[in-house]
């Protein structure tokens, strides 16, 4: 077995950008990847001092994309990169990961994966056709009580599922839309050629369906959405409510908004079940509760020895150790690097191409269920 570490690139992260750092700290977290070249910013000089900080080699520090494939593939092939993490705006992931892995490169990209549906399974092929890992980062599902909820699912602890439900309030949008136009169109998630056709369903409304599919093994088959601009100005959605049809008896919902005042990472998502229901809150992601008509309230939590399996060896600190979204991250990168070195994983240690074609065939029926006057669309 290689152990080494896994060469890793990245495209955006620099200077000021969130989610460049999470996956940095999350690759270093769980010790499988080592930063070795990228393409920070676009501004090549502020990408280059990005680099300086990051200790990485100013010859591996790329101007654009194409140089840093042609610059990665001049390299032996026990130096050059192995795989890349996209984390640029939702516009650019199709085209870069296009490229990467026509090149051969190994993938971790943010979502939604790609603008359109027609894309993501473009993708979907080619990853079939390279044989290549490709892990979309829906962080959430690496929490380990996420993975407990899955598995008791699996197990049928909850008996027949009659209800689901799945929720995903934010409220930092508020201060933007309502100053002037300037902010506004300086927001890149309000602008559709770089967010795509949603706002509030493609950023975070997909990650509540999700959820919703990770947990369950089910998928939706159809949906009816009714969603609002909040505001005039405002072309893409900011607030919605999608109801759910899973075939036979089975309905849920799915509640998302980015207009919900003092609202900060409200992610929450309840199973009902005949015999037992469970719910779990991104904000408390170390509990998860089971409930029940006849017996008291359980509460799971991480690094305990009645935990399942992949929950209980998804946490890194011992019970009592609070453990967050940089730990859950690092849970994907930790499966990501198993299936690129060739070694067995668990199907449920992170989201693949084929979670990302649903999450944008999800993302394009709300859309279109919302214009339609509010219909149903199969998914």
């Amino acid at each position: 077995m290689n152990m080494k570490k896994i060469r890793m690139g990245m495209t955006g992260g620099g200077f000021g950008a969130f989610i460049g750092d999470a996956h940095r700290r999350a690759s270093r977290i769980c010790n499988d990847f080592e930063l070795v070249c990228g393409v920070f910013d676009v501004d090549y000089e502020r990408s280059k001092a990005f680099a300086a900080k990051e200790g990485i080699d100013p010859a591996r520090c790329y101007e654009n994309v194409d140089a840093m494939i042609e610059g990665e593939l001049k390299l032996p092939a026990d130096v050059r990169m192995q795989s890349v993490s996209i984390v640029v705006p939702n516009a650019l992931h199709f085209p870069f990961a296009k490229k990467f892995l026509q090149n051969g490169f190994h993938l971790v990209c943010e979502k939604p994966m790609t603008m359109t549906v027609e894309e993501a399974e473009e993708l979907e092929r080619l990853v079939a056709s390279t044989g290549l890992t490709f892990a979309l980062t829906h962080t959430y599902t690496g929490y380990p009580m996420v993975r407990q909820m899955r598995d008791l699912v699996a197990k049928g602890v909850l008996g027949t599922i009659q209800r689901i439900d799945a929720q995903y309030y934010q409220g930092w949008i508020n201060s933007i839309i309502h100053g002037t136009d300037s902010r506004i169109t300086g927001v890149w998630r309000l602008d559709p050629k770089h967010a795509g056709v949603s706002s509030c369903m493609g950023d975070i409304g997909v990650h509540a369906f999700n959820l919703i599919e990770y947990t369950t093994g089910l998928e939706i088959k159809e949906i009816l959405s009714d969603l609002s601009s909040v505001k005039d100005d405002i072309s893409l959605d900011l607030d919605g409510t999608v109801l759910l049809r899973f075939g036979g008896k089975l309905k849920g919902v799915i509640r998302s908004s980015q207009v919900c005042g003092g609202e900060e990472n409200g992610l929450t998502i309840a199973i009902y079940g005949s015999k037992a229901s469970l719910k779990w809150s991104q904000e408390d992601p170390n509990y998860l509760y089971m409930l029940s008509d006849t017996e008291p309230t359980r509460i799971y939590k991480p690094a305990h020895g009645y935990n399942e399996k992949l929950a209980e060896e998804s946490h890194t600190m011992p019970s009592g150790h609070p453990e967050g979204i940089y730990e859950a991250l690092a849970n994907i990168y930790k499966g990501t690097a198993k299936s690129i070195r060739g070694e067995k994983f668990n199907p449920g240690e992170f989201p693949t191409v084929h979670d990302g074609v649903r999450g944008m065939k999800f993302i394009h029926a709300v859309v279109e269920s919302n214009k339609k006057g509010n219909v149903w669309i199969s998914i």
